[in-house]
């Protein structure tokens, strides 16, 4: 995780997931009653769901794993009445003890090392295993809860959006140029036409497709503000809470930034240097391009 468009994001990206976290094990301390509230079995899911695609999204398939192991099990107490016993609260315990030294050896100095991660693989393995068997044990005939639809189309929603940002946070490690920010475009209208009549929903994409399509802004800058505003709407629409969608200031600025306006005088050498004032070394080079491309036009 050494690009420096990503590091911001790996931070939204730890401190929601200690969130998460911290919803995971106070549900899994609290199982029993846990269980009895379809509310908060719900958030249990859901937060899984969350670190799980997040980390997907940023390429940590071993934490992705975890997370989803750990979603497996909660999505069992969302769908049958189980009797909640000891081992069961053991076996959660010891998948959520090791999804969360992931976090805190990615936010270590060292960050998450490919031996750190193997090394908690392996231990944890024989863990997701028992979790399985023992919760295929504690299943009865009848016992099946069936999703509301609402329920349904949430988990389809989280899954097709991550798959949309982790397609775009690949584009933001790519060259700033007309081909990439087209794509990124083309990105937030597939996004845009998951919810087309969520007003907040629209209102976000479409600061994030201008505020792409400026070339005064650098991914470096637009990566972290776009990718985090989009992450942190989708869930709020997972929550069933659209109302409290409402764009950052930095977003908004990115939106409003006017293109550049040069002011320049008729004397060839004033120009040359009043444009390297204003543009980046990329900008200068597209404006030699134009300029040679309207030479040959020339008789």
């Amino acid at each position: 995780m050494d690009n420096a468009n990503t590091q911001k994001i790996l931070g939204f990206f730890i401190e929601e997931s200690k969130e998460h976290l911290e919803t995971i094990e106070q549900g899994i301390l609290n199982l029993s009653a846990t269980a009895n509230d379809a509310e908060q079995v719900n958030e249990l899911f859901r937060a899984a769901h969350s670190i799980k695609g997040g980390a997907a999204m940023l390429g940590y398939s071993c934490i992705q794993k975890t997370a989803h192991r750990l979603e497996d099990a909660f999505k069992v107490l969302r769908e049958h009445r189980i009797t909640i016993d000891e081992k069961l609260e053991s076996l959660l315990l010891k998948s959520y003890d090791a999804l969360q030294e992931f976090i805190e050896k990615l936010q270590g100095p060292f960050g998450l090392q490919d031996d750190d991660a193997e090394a908690i693989i392996s231990q944890v393995e024989p863990t997701f295993g028992e979790l399985q068997s023992h919760l295929a044990s504690l299943l009865t005939p009848g016992s099946v809860i069936e999703n509301s639809p609402k329920e349904k189309a949430s988990i389809d929603w989280g899954t097709k959006v991550r798959d949309l940002l982790k397609q775009m946070l690949q584009l933001f490690k790519q060259e700033a140029n007309t081909a990439s920010r087209q794509q990124l475009q083309s990105l937030c209208y597939q996004l845009s036409q998951l919810a087309p009549h969520e007003t907040g929903w629209q209102k976000l994409i479409k600061m994030a497709q201008t505020a792409i399509a400026n070339p005064k802004h650098n991914y470096h800058t637009l990566a972290p503000v776009v990718i985090k505003e989009l992450k942190l709407a989708s869930d709020l629409i997972e929550l069933g809470q659209n109302q409290r969608i409402t764009p950052s200031s930095e977003l908004q600025y990115l939106a409003a930034a006017k293109l550049p306006q040069v002011l320049v005088t008729l004397e060839p050498k004033s120009v040359a240097n009043t444009l390297l004032q204003m543009f980046n070394q990329q900008q200068v080079s597209q404006v030699i391009q134009i300029l040679q491309s309207a030479k040959q036009s020339y008789p």
